[in-house]
């Protein structure tokens, strides 16, 4: 029955989009995030629903679609130019099977999010990819938040819709996601017109965002605590009364506290005693080899390259309470361990070339966002609250998922580059409602014909 609901859903999106082929855009960001082939059970397992609709979405905007608006940015360059140079490591990884096997769903996410900004040549086009962007994380978020409120929680023992521990489905990258996902959703509660500001929608909204609250502790995840802290000074730049808001966040969590399991708490506490903490320590350890090998091999070693790792340390151990408390250390051997943070993972995988044009692809990002924010701040007189508001919630969501990066290997997410594929979207409409760029050739040929011969 699961199967037939989901293959029905997707089977009447892809009839509706022979008439508007953007549906097929906006049910391939579903199906990338949601992925519902692995929610069922039968016949959906076995189709390659990913690619068959991502191929719908392309050949709907090549064959079916208008291009009247499209622009190619900069950063769509920096991506293509990032996926060419991710091919060519590729082709030469280390470890060959697990290199492919990476880079089959890498690829399609970065060709994605280079093609996404095409469509999203209307502000009510780039609103719907928003808004199905926040439902579908919000699928995991509201199902991950019940099993916490129910105590279905637990490090490394927390399901969603899927019982799978890699992807979106892993607890600190979903942590990561929910959060960085929030300031979307308060933009789409102030400003959105599909679903206009509403009592309703207002509720819906702070349920959601209590959900999303709610997947780092069920996952026990020490990233999204600190993503959920990186919210939290984000939100002072938007509230009016800072001081009020402050305060009441530090009221409400103190007064949480009590209510949090013991396991949650305890997990968390071991933060400030990353240094005797074992997880804490191989991640050193880690980015020591990794940043050793990038020094060795300055193109990376392709995709999971961190297999090849193996290194020998000190790992201190606390041992008994108060006065006798005392620091023992033990001789660890580890090998073929994870990255644990995105930006080694680019470093080891991608070299200082792959590096750079990841933290470029970020950093203009940051700084497109932060430009459309002042230069509409500026112009109080005619301001257009729904690109400030939208540049300043991509701008957030962008800095939660560079922070929750520095402990996570999420480099390569899809979810990232959707993000990235609506900042460049808005950086598009703005140049062209603001700066008055220059209009696309089909739009000169369009006015041209339209417009009535001089007498």
């Amino acid at each position: 029955m699961r199967d037939l609901v989901l293959l029905g859903f997707i089977g009447a999106i892809l009839l509706m989009g022979l008439k508007r082929p953007f549906l097929w855009v906006l049910l391939y960001i579903y199906v990338d995030i949601v992925s519902p082939q692995l929610i069922g059970w039968g016949l959906i397992r076995s189709l390659h629903l990913s690619l068959v609709v991502f191929v719908a979405a392309f050949a709907g905007y090549v064959l079916l679609d208008s291009k009247e608006g499209s622009r190619f940015t900069l950063r769509q360059g920096l991506i293509v130019a990032l996926l060419a140079w991710c091919g060519y490591t590729t082709l030469g990884a280390v470890f060959q099977e697990f290199a492919w096997q990476k880079w089959d769903w890498v690829w399609k996410g970065m060709f994605f999010a280079a093609f996404l900004p095409l469509t999203l040549r209307t502000r009510l086009r780039l609103e719907a990819a928003v808004l199905v962007f926040v439902l579908s994380i919000g699928a995991n978020a509201i199902n991950g938040g019940m099993k916490t409120v129910f105590g279905g929680g637990g490090y490394g023992s927390f399901t969603m819709l899927v019982d799978q521990d890699s992807g979106l489905y892993e607890g600190s990258i979903m942590s990561t996601a929910a959060i960085a996902t929030i300031p979307l959703v308060l933009f789409l509660a102030r400003r959105g017109t599909i679903f206009k500001p509403h009592w309703t929608v207002w509720i819906f909204s702070v349920a959601l965002i209590f959900a999303c609250l709610l997947i780092p502790i069920g996952a026990n995840a020490r990233t999204g605590l600190v993503c959920i802290a990186v919210l939290g000074v984000l939100m002072l730049r938007q509230v009016r009364h800072r001081f009020l808001f402050a305060g009441l966040a530090g009221i409400a969590m103190i007064a949480s506290v009590p209510f949090l399991p013991s396991e949650y708490v305890e997990r968390m506490q071991t933060i400030t005693g990353f240094r005797t903490d074992e997880s804490a320590s191989t991640r050193i350890e880690v980015w020591k080899w990794t940043y050793n090998y990038a020094l060795e091999n300055p193109a990376g070693g392709g995709f999971d390259a961190y297999r090849g790792n193996s290194f020998t340390y000190d790992l201190p151990a606390i041992t008994g309470e108060g006065s006798n408390r005392q620091i023992t250390y033990s001789e660890v051997t580890d090998e073929a361990r994870a990255y644990h943070s995105s930006y080694f993972e680019v470093l080891g995988e991608q070299g200082w070339l792959g590096l750079f044009l990841w933290l470029a692809l970020q950093g203009l990002g940051l700084w497109q966002m932060e430009r459309i924010r002042w230069r509409e701040k500026a112009h109080r007189s005619d301001r257009d609250a729904f690109m400030h508001d939208l540049a300043t919630a991509l701008q957030h969501a962008q800095i939660i998922f560079l922070v929750g990066a520095l402990f996570v290997g999420i480099a390569f997410q899809s979810f990232v580059f959707i993000l990235i594929a609506m900042q460049c979207a808005v950086w598009s409409q703005w140049k062209l409602a603001r700066e008055g760029s220059d209009p696309s050739p089909a739009a000169t040929k369009i006015a041209s014909i339209q417009q009535p011969a001089a007498t």
